[in-house]
């Protein structure tokens, strides 16, 4: 898709207009529009045909909410397709702001988005081709914004990629070749290491859970560092490309644990948008990427393995593995890095779907104004935080008779909460550490496919909250 600019008011077959809530008539052009016809509510529609053009008033709402701005037009570029053919007009209005044309923007961009990557008969979406042209109308210079929008959303349809294709393509291997290419493009500094490399400097946690697949672990570290770059920040995402729970094998809901790297591929997205956008931070990622498969030399239940941090770890249930690969990922990050403020997100828990549902992510800090900052970013975009505690109280539930720490209570409760305990164990009492369990929102349903799929969940929430620094 090309994108030209202009503040001609000449109208194209196919005319977007998006506009926010009004209690006056709508006047665009010589065409009238009653408040009982169209006001601008969220999320309703009104399509007029004239003079061989097509007219799309797109409703934004009265409250200016950024995820439901980005649905609107994604819902219009994913459900209207067949309006697309080689051009189209989009009118933006002085009374959008830059972060409302971004965000239309990235959801007329997330719009192009298929499932069907397998498909025989799958088509292109029309804005993905050469040949089509979005023409943009506006009265006011939006290149930042649009150009923002743009990057957004690539990231973002990368991080859907990645969570959706499945797993006999997204293997530890693929996620690594992924961040190496993703490196050259954008400009961050990547190094591997497989399972050779891994045992002899001590990954042992991250070592143990991968042992049993055929799909050699990949411990992934990148690093974007600009000159003159600013604040330090370090993230970890849990890379499991598929988890059949290992020797505690699954029961049920196996099939959708393809998503169990989603924590991994929000990294990797963030790592792209954060050199796209040129932010003027200092940011280093670790991606430990693994299997959880079930073989003769998985680990078992009852086994005590070692950690990078030096602490040995009782094996209570091998479905428990995310965090043991989180550990060794916090651990190497804070010691060899020392970030001055650490992130791990990882689709770890079924505690918290139980607990938050599908609205919003776990967030477990100790570090108030930590809480308060990516809650803020969240909210701003619409990926919602929500705190919950970490109170001594749970650490028993993390204590051993046997080894330094056990990696799970065994309790029917409170599992996010003594999840989130044992990776504190690991953090060697970092003072701006935070942890954002995210179960029950990087693999939803929704009105963009039959099938659960990605929501990408994390990549602008982590980019938003670097650039708020």
């Amino acid at each position: 898709m090309k994108i030209h600019y202009t503040n001609n008011q000449t109208f194209k077959k196919v005319n977007l207009i998006p506009l926010l809530e009004t209690e006056e008539a709508i006047i665009f052009d010589d065409i009238n529009l009653s408040k009982s016809i169209f006001s601008g509510k969220k999320d309703s529609l009104y399509t007029l045909e004239k003079d061989e053009h097509l007219f799309l008033f797109i409703g934004l709402g009265k409250d200016q909410n950024y995820k439901a701005i980005k649905t609107a037009l994604r819902r219009i570029s994913a459900k209207q397709v067949s309006h697309f053919k080689n051009e189209a007009k989009l009118f933006l209005s002085t009374e959008l702001s830059d972060d409302m044309i971004e965000a239309i923007i990235s959801g007329l961009w997330l719009g192009t988005y298929q499932l069907g990557h397998y498909k025989k008969d799958k088509k292109q979406h029309p804005f993905e081709t050469d040949e089509f042209v979005l023409e943009i109308n506006s009265y006011l210079d939006n290149t930042h914004a649009i150009e923002r929008g743009i990057k957004i959303a690539n990231a973002q349809l990368e991080t859907f990629h990645l969570v959706d294709l499945p797993p006999n393509k997204i293997t530890p291997k693929h996620l690594a070749d992924w961040a190496v290419e993703a490196g050259k493009k954008y400009g961050f500094a990547v190094e591997v290491f497989g399972n050779k490399k891994s045992k002899e400097i001590g990954l042992d946690a991250f070592y143990s859970v991968g042992k049993g697949s055929a799909n050699e672990s990949q411990f992934i570290i990148m690093e974007y560092k600009p000159v003159d770059s600013k604040k330090h920040i370090g993230l970890v995402g849990k890379g499991i490309t598929f988890d059949t729970g290992g020797l505690n094998i699954k029961t049920a809901g196996m099939v959708h644990m393809k998503c169990d790297m989603a924590g991994a591929a929000a990294v990797l997205g963030a790592m792209q948008l954060i050199a796209d956008l040129k932010l003027p931070y200092h940011v280093t990622a670790i991606v430990p990427a693994c299997e959880n498969s079930v073989d003769a030399n998985s680990f078992l239940p009852s086994d005590v393995i070692g950690s990078y941090s030096g602490y040995s770890i009782e094996i209570i249930d091998t479905d428990a593995e995310g965090r043991l690969i989180l550990a060794d990922g916090l651990s190497y990050l804070i010691k060899n890095y020392n970030p001055e403020t650490v992130i791990d997100i990882a689709t770890l828990t079924g505690s918290s779907v139980a607990t938050l549902g599908n609205e919003c992510g776990a967030l477990f800090t100790n570090n108030e104004s930590l809480s308060k900052q990516l809650q803020q970013s969240g909210d701003e975009i619409g990926e919602r935080l929500w705190q919950l505690p970490l109170w001594d109280a749970y650490k028993s539930d993390i204590e051993s008779d046997i080894a330094d720490v056990k990696n799970y209570s065994g309790k029917p409760v409170a599992g996010a909460i003594s999840a989130a305990k044992f990776l504190e164990f690991f953090t060697d009492n970092h003072p701006s550490w935070a942890h954002i369990d995210v179960a029950g929102v990087t693999f939803i349903d929704d009105e963009f496919a039959k099938t659960k799929h990605a929501s990408a969940f994390g990549v602008h929430l982590i980019t938003n909250f670097i650039e708020n620094q």
